[in-house]
């Protein structure tokens, strides 16, 4: 798709902003099409890399055909970076998948979190173990990556310095979690197969 116009203006400004756009779409295409891999999606990741590499071939026709315009180098690179950024964000807002915690709580102190999990719609489980301080229980628990705050916020309430671990669930099959449209109410659902 070669650009015939010859103006300055056109050549310093327009093409360098053109590449620009493109980069950003092109890297925030990538990083959505990254994320899908990493779930497994066979339908959406491989169309995600298809416009990926279209957009990133048009771009960089247009380098190659202009490989005396340095504007057309920073726009390159600053659309990368850009690109990078906006892919991020576009990542957190969808917020799709899952995250496990482990909470470590003295035992005493366990019971009446497990009940804030439970009032909130979460399923828990309870491991009893020894700690380096003696009894320690392990509560654990699945939930969606846009209720991460809300979870976070039932473990500040209780004690802000509780010890805990968070890590990405690739599958879950069957589990207890807040509903969407009770979300706020606390009411709960079991789900089944959810990837």
């Amino acid at each position: 798709m070669p650009f015939t116009s010859g103006s300055d203006i056109f050549t310093w400004v327009i093409l360098p902003l053109l590449i620009f756009i493109s980069r950003i779409f092109d890297v925030s295409i990538g990083t959505l099409r990254i994320m899908f891999v990493s779930r497994g999606d066979k339908v959406l990741s491989p169309i995600l890399g298809f416009f990926e590499v279209l957009i990133w071939l048009i771009a960089m026709g247009q380098i190659m055909q202009n490989l005396d315009n340095v504007m057309c180098y920073f726009a390159y690179a600053g659309g990368f970076a850009a690109g990078n950024f906006v892919g991020i964000r576009i990542e957190e807002k969808l917020a799709m998948g899952m995250y496990g915690i482990r909470i470590f709580t003295p035992k005493e102190a366990s019971k009446k979190l497990k009940e804030r999990f439970s009032e909130s719609g979460f399923g828990v489980t309870i491991l009893e173990g020894q700690g380096a301080k003696g009894q320690m229980v392990v509560l654990y628990s699945i939930f969606k990556r846009k209720d991460r705050e809300k979870v976070l916020d039932i473990i500040s309430e209780r004690d802000e310095k509780l010890f805990y671990s968070i890590e990405e669930i690739k599958a879950v099959k069957e589990g207890i979690f807040p509903s969407a449209s009770n979300r706020r109410k606390g009411h709960f659902r079991l789900m089944r197969n959810r990837k």
